[in-house]
């Protein structure tokens, strides 16, 4: 189900019946009661005048629902738009439950349901954690982060990713049973941003020969190195699937009480 097609059509459907109730209905509705009241020497009572002006149910309730209804798809089109994540692709970063905030303005304006951009602002950064349209079913998204712009060289490796022919830096911070077993928790350098991934050092894992990204499209990768479907498997994002940057977290809930002490920024 395309939430964004719904919201539009119902945005259009209640503005269209407000807007004939504004231009023609509701003077209608007046124009009878002044017949009403000119044929009449005693005047109107109350319930007959509230009769003559009642707005049929359909009026009621797109007056009532269209401005919502409008605020609602200007903001999650063009401003901020919640998510949440079903799957571990992203830990530690995120975790299964976690509730984001993804910006829609950081990367442009693109209008809702065609996705065309019409207002240009920034393009993706190396590091930045992206929401996108997952190319092969465009009605799923995916959260990754951005590791290869438009002409970077990426290769991936015996778990160590390359740009442009470079390493990108990791150190160790933690391993052992506080994590889970062969389980590697690595600060990762990936541009100017620092961040934390997962490895296993005995799960082989995906070995991906160099790939050059296309103009117009990205390599994007889950923190969760060994678990994760991401641009190793299935290719490069195109610039047109792009849906905006995360930048937080607002509320965790995997089933149990929803929890707010984990609000904090994604980096």
């Amino acid at each position: 189900m395309d939430f964004s097609l719904l919201l539009v059509i119902a945005v259009a459907l209640s503005g269209a019946i407000y807007l004939l109730d504004l231009l023609w209905l509701r003077p209608k509705r007046r124009e009878r009661l002044a017949t009403a009241e000119a044929a009449t020497t005693e005047g109107l009572d109350a319930p007959t005048r509230e009769k003559l002006l009642k707005e049929p149910w359909p009026i009621d309730y797109s007056r009532s629902f269209f401005p919502v209804l409008l605020v609602v798809l200007v903001v999650r089109s063009f401003i901020v738009e919640p998510f949440q994540i079903p799957s571990g692709s992203m830990k530690p970063t995120l975790e299964v439950g976690d509730f984001i905030l993804v910006n829609k303005f950081a990367y442009g304006l693109r209008l809702p349901v065609v996705h065309n951009r019409f207002l240009e602002v920034d393009d993706p950064e190396r590091g930045d954690v992206m929401v996108f349209r997952f190319p092969e079913e465009p009605s799923v998204n995916f959260i990754k982060r951005v590791v290869g712009l438009p002409g970077d060289r990426i290769r991936y490796e015996g778990k160590q990713l390359y740009v442009n022919g470079d390493p990108v830096t990791k150190a160790l911070i933690e391993e052992g049973p506080e994590l889970s077993p062969q389980q590697l928790l690595l600060e990762e350098q990936l541009g100017s941003v620092s961040h934390y991934i997962y490895n296993n050092p005995r799960d082989p894992g995906p070995q991906m020969r160099e790939v050059v990204v296309p103009d117009g499209h990205y390599f994007t990768m889950g923190d969760n190195r060994d678990h994760s479907n991401d641009s190793r498997y299935w290719g490069f994002v195109p610039e047109d699937n792009i849906v905006g940057r995360a930048f937080a977290v607002w509320m965790h809930w995997d089933g149990g009480l929803p929890s707010f002490t984990s609000v904090r920024r994604i980096e």
